[in-house]
């Protein structure tokens, strides 16, 4: 993948997974997102918008590190969880980053154990995420990067409360939401928390909506 300045290790993953170009937004979001400034990245089905957090979330950990979980990625169902998870141990093969997937039918307490033991990136459901959270007595403040994939469709479903409610509990954070459309939605919640969000994928998406 020929992104500035990628971490070497991960860019050589991505090759051997057949990842070698990026398209015109991950081009264009790419520094920002390294950066770590807030953002709104816009990408059609099938233009490699999972990839992109996986990749983005790897760049910015690096490795593993302390025992708090640092990279929260929420994702709309549980296929979502384990094509996410799939892909992370994909592209993190030269790292060793620590990843867990939750979904609504996993074992709650089995799970905040592991979590408890050390954790790097937790991937999850909206309503699984916020029972871990919940009462659970974890630091919601190592959290360095909270992405939410397919913000539009779980939105759609009035999820923005528990959404906002676990961003207000890290006070500082990269906040990332992803989205195949940009909705009322998506804007309201990016405006109530994100920092001033950066807009990428828009123009390609309303020419898309005049053809």
């Amino acid at each position: 993948m020929q992104l500035k300045k990628i971490n070497q290790n991960l860019q050589q993953a991505l090759i051997e997974n057949w990842i070698t170009d990026p398209t015109e937004v991950q081009a264009d979001c790419w520094s920002t997102l390294k950066s770590g400034a807030d953002a709104v990245v816009i990408m059609p089905e099938g233009e490699g918008k999972t990839t992109s957090i996986v990749y983005t979330v790897i760049q910015k950990l690096e490795k593993a590190v302390g025992e708090s979980t640092r990279a929260l990625v929420i994702v709309k169902d549980k296929e979502a969880v384990l094509q996410t998870v799939e892909m992370f141990e994909k592209f993190g093969k030269y790292t060793n980053l620590r990843i867990i997937g939750v979904n609504d039918k996993t074992d709650i307490d089995e799970e905040k154990n592991i979590i408890s033991a050390g954790m790097d990136v937790l991937i999850g459901t909206p309503n699984k995420i916020n029972a871990m959270f919940s009462g659970a007595g974890f630091n919601m403040n190592t959290v360095k990067i909270f992405v939410v994939d397919d913000a539009n469709e779980i939105f759609k479903l009035r999820l923005e409360p528990i959404v906002q409610r676990l961003s207000m509990s890290v006070e500082k954070t990269q906040r990332l939401f992803f989205c195949s459309e940009l909705t009322e939605r998506v804007e309201i919640l990016a405006d109530k928390i994100m920092i001033d969000p950066f807009l990428f994928g828009v123009d390609d998406y309303e020419e898309e909506d005049d053809e």
